[in-house]
């Protein structure tokens, strides 16, 4: 190689290097939908109906696109291609090649949102080509007296299911639950769920939008059309099992990362901090993501970046990263997840 040669190369791993990446939120508007995400997030001008913000997203038709630096107006998909595992890691490249594999969402629910299951990895894989979805839900905050549903309250058959969804008594089956600021739920694939009127959450689930709408309370479309329903496809995916909890219980620990979710497809921890803190990530051979619910950090790398992150941002932190410093501006909260236990 040339001098000449060489210069060219390292100019242009130079350019590669990539930083905290910031993205372009991805409006939804539904239905259901409220007025919380752009009041929460600061998107002016304020939209009502909008029920989901995808924050980071590698799902076909919905990649999100880059908002910050030299790299802003780049696809997520198009950087992957570029970088590979120096974006998402070595493990997970070889897992999941071109594929992003988590998904971020904020939801807002004005109305309660129809229940739902989702297949695993074997039966989207089988039906679909696809990745099946475990997901996770942080409750951002909730109006008085809202719930959501997660999980089987009684022992039921499938035939029972399917009887119940047909003579309108299937919320009668589930476990309905009370929710508050703070609240965890972790929704293997297989959880029947659904989120409830008044709750605003945060969730993380793997890449997919394979969704089995099993009951929708015959509510009809702005056209006057029920929505179409996936009952049948649903009754091979579901857990039937009752489990003695639904709910992931944890304590808060001040200027501590406290675990909150940990499984093959992401662990999550619960960053609330008031003075810096230092995370290192030199073995972990993922990339990070960090959504802020409150607050606002500075965020500086080891490779000498500095990037800010308010309420109702996320951030991608790419794997060949080694360090950060956490540099709270006031009382924050950060969710901290990347794939892996």
């Amino acid at each position: 190689m040339t001098f000449n040669d060489r210069n060219t190369s390292s100019h242009s791993e130079e350019r590669e290097m990539v930083y905290p990446l910031k993205f372009e939120p991805i409006l939804k508007r539904v239905i259901w939908g409220g007025s919380d995400i752009c009041r929460f997030k600061n998107i002016e001008p304020r939209q009502d109906g909008i029920g989901e913000s995808w924050e980071i997203s590698g799902v076909p038709n919905n990649v999100s696109v880059i908002s910050n630096g030299r790299l802003a107006g780049t696809s997520l998909d198009e950087l992957l291609t570029r970088t590979k595992e120096k974006l998402v890691g070595k493990k997970i490249y070889q897992r999941f090649g071109y594929t992003f594999p988590l998904l971020i969402k904020f939801i807002d629910a004005r109305d309660d949102l129809s229940i739902q299951v989702h297949p695993d990895d074997t039966l989207a894989k089988a039906r679909h080509n696809s990745f099946g979805k475990t997901e996770m839900w942080y409750v951002v905050h909730a109006a008085p007296g809202a719930y959501l549903y997660s999980g089987f309250e009684k022992n039921i058959t499938p035939d029972e299911y399917t009887e119940t969804v047909n003579n309108n008594t299937f919320t009668d089956t589930l476990k309905k639950q009370e929710v508050k600021t703070g609240d965890v739920f972790f929704l293997p694939a297989g959880r029947v769920h659904a989120i409830g009127a008044g709750c605003f959450i945060a969730e993380i689930q793997q890449t997919s939008d394979i969704t089995y709408r099993i009951y929708d309370y015959n509510r009809k479309d702005a056209g006057g059309n029920s929505r179409e329903l996936h009952t049948e496809l649903a009754k091979d995916a579901i857990d039937f099992k009752v489990y003695d909890s639904y709910k992931t219980e944890y304590e808060s620990n001040v200027n501590q990362p406290v675990k909150l979710v940990s499984s093959p497809y992401f662990t999550t921890h619960l960053l609330e901090m008031d003075i810096p803190m230092r995370r290192n990530y030199a073995r972990l051979d993922s990339f990070v993501i960090y959504i802020c619910m409150a607050g606002h950090c500075t965020i500086k790398d080891d490779k000498g970046n500095t990037e800010f992150i308010s309420q109702g941002e996320s951030m991608l932190i790419p794997a060949d990263t080694n360090s950060v410093t956490i540099i709270p501006g006031e009382s924050s909260k950060l969710l901290e997840t990347y794939v892996g236990e």
